[in-house]
Formats: C-alpha cells, structure tokens, sequence
C-alpha cells in the first residue's frame, strides 16, 4: 500500500495546502497565499538566532546586486565564508523568505563564518537567463575579493537551494573555467540542475501522487518555469542547467534531496554524475519532508538538515 510517512509538523499542516493551483500557475490569490503562509509558518517556539546583519551590494553587468551580510552577533572572526541563494523557481522568492534569513542566521550561529545572501533578479518582465546566474556570479567574486568581509586568501564556500542551487552549481562551474578563485565547498539543496527533469521511480510517483498539488513539480510545470528562466535560449546553454554541462573539476559537494519531492531525481542525478567525475559527494536524503522544507523555521528535519550543512562547511 502506498503511503507518506511526513514529519508529523507536515502532516498536521498538509491539508491547508488542498485545492491550491500548481506552482507557476499563474500569481496565487491572497487567500492561497494566506494558506502557504500558514504552512510555512514557523514551528511554535522557534526563534531564530541572532546575528550581525547588515545590507550592501555589490557590482555587476546588470546593476547593483543587493545582498545582506551575516556576522556572528558576539564579533568573533569568521573562519570562512559562505555565498548563499534562496529558491522560489526563478520567479519567488527574497531576502526576508526563511530560506534566505533563517538558514544564515543559524549557519552563522552553528559556524562562525560570514554569509552573504544574494537577493538575485527574477525572472519577470523579460528578466531571463543569463541575469540571476550573473547576478550570483557577480556576489560570489565580490563576496570573496573587493568586499574584504574577510582576509585575503580566506576559503569562501557556495550553496542554494532549488532554484538557488541551480545558480550556485552554475557559477561553480563558471568559476572553474575562468580560472578564477572556486568556491571551496558546494552545497546544493534539492536543486534544480535538469531540464527536462528526470522521472523518479514508480513507487516515488505513487508516494508524490498522495501530495496536494500545489507541493508537486510536475512535467508540465517544470518545463513552464524552466522556459520562463531560459527565454530565448536553449536548455543547453552553457551554465544554465549544470547537469548538461562538465562537473569535473567542480569542489567537494553536499547534496541534500527532499523524500517526496518530484525534483529529488535532479538531484540524485546530479550527485551520480560529480561521483562518476571524481568530485568528493555527500548525499543526504531527508526523510519525512517535501521540497522546500528549509522554508519552515524550526522544523525539526530542517533544523537537522541546516547542522548538516554546518557539518559539511566546517570539516
């Protein structure tokens, strides 16, 4: 018998998220969005921790990229650093969402180091490829040259999460062919690397089937959202899809995949071909969630899967 086995903070949520349409459907009503806003909201007690923040941006071939600084609260030197971009399928998403905010802030709390959360253009109104890969790539070589947020020569770390991830893998591979300063470490948290994006398995389809819709990434959604970042250019565009392009060479990479997430073969895909590349890989599956999870402050898998990546950045 097919079943879901959800953290029971999820399964106590899920049914808000009934008869709401599918992501890139068009822009959700107030009430829909009232109703995800319930679902994500944070877990009863949490509070996340405190730390230095401050706004800058930094120069690039499209404008001025906003980002926000993270710092540890009591002053100490940061030990490395760390770019970070949010998700939201190149369409949502900014600095204040939990999957920007709260994960610097307990990164920051769990490792000392400085993160620099990049709040890249979107793609709306004719904003496509190659904008938030730029903008990314423009935050990581300011991050780690002229913002002098930390010493010369201090390793400096890359991840995102779903669309993010898809920007961090990209710009990992940029940077690797420019020569220039590649990140040190890679984490990429139930990226996007595929289009189209692979079928997971019969019994993941089954288990994804039980979902309401509006947490699935189907075929047809996944390519409308996938277009709608691309524009006028082809899928296999250099930097836009990474998992089409060499992973060689890339730095030691975290990938976290989500249980029920139809993205989850993306990143399994993406971790098989790094390992077949020699690139060091750490998979982890994070059970009892859908994609996104880091976007609910104090769940207890998202919490588990933040020290995780603190785990990975400080070894």
């Amino acid at each position: 018998m097919t079943e879901l086995t959800l953290d029971p903070v999820l399964a106590a949520r899920l049914p808000q998220l009934v008869g709401l349409a599918p992501l890139g459907a068009g822009m959700p009503t107030p009430d829909e969005m009232a109703r995800f806003a319930s679902f994500s909201a944070p877990v009863d007690g949490y509070a996340a921790p405190e730390a230095d923040v401050s706004s800058r941006t930094a120069p690039g071939p499209h404008g001025e990229v906003p980002v926000r600084v993270y710092r540890p609260a009591d002053g100490q030197a940061s030990p490395f650093g760390f770019v970070w971009a949010h998700g939201g399928a190149f369409m949502f998403g900014d600095l204040d969402m939990p999957e920007a905010d709260v994960v610097a802030r307990e990164l920051v709390a769990r490792t000392g180091a400085t993160v620099v959360s990049v709040d890249y253009r979107l793609c709306h109104g004719g904003v496509h490829f190659p904008v938030p890969h730029d903008d990314v790539h423009a935050a990581f070589g300011w991050a780690a040259g002229a913002s002098r947020l930390l010493p010369d020569g201090a390793p400096w770390a890359l991840g995102g999460a779903s669309a993010g991830g898809n920007l961090a893998a990209g710009v990992a591979q940029r940077l690797r062919d420019e020569g220039s300063a590649v990140p040190s470490a890679l984490v990429l948290a139930y990226p996007v690397v595929h289009d189209p994006v692979p079928l997971g398995s019969p019994q993941l389809q089954a288990q994804l089937d039980l979902l309401p819709i509006v947490l699935r990434f189907l075929p047809a959604s996944t390519a409308h959202l996938n277009r709608n970042y691309l524009g006028d250019n082809d899928s296999d565009v250099r930097y836009a899809f990474p998992a089409r392009g060499r992973v060689d060479g890339l730095p030691r990479t975290l990938v976290l995949v989500c249980e029920y997430d139809d993205l989850r073969p993306s990143g399994e895909a993406m971790a098989d071909a790094l390992r077949t590349a020699q690139v060091p890989v750490t998979v982890e599956l994070v059970e009892g969630v859908t994609h996104g999870h880091l976007n609910i402050p104090g769940l207890p898998p998202a919490l588990r899967s933040i020290a995780g990546i603190a785990a990975f950045l400080t070894s």
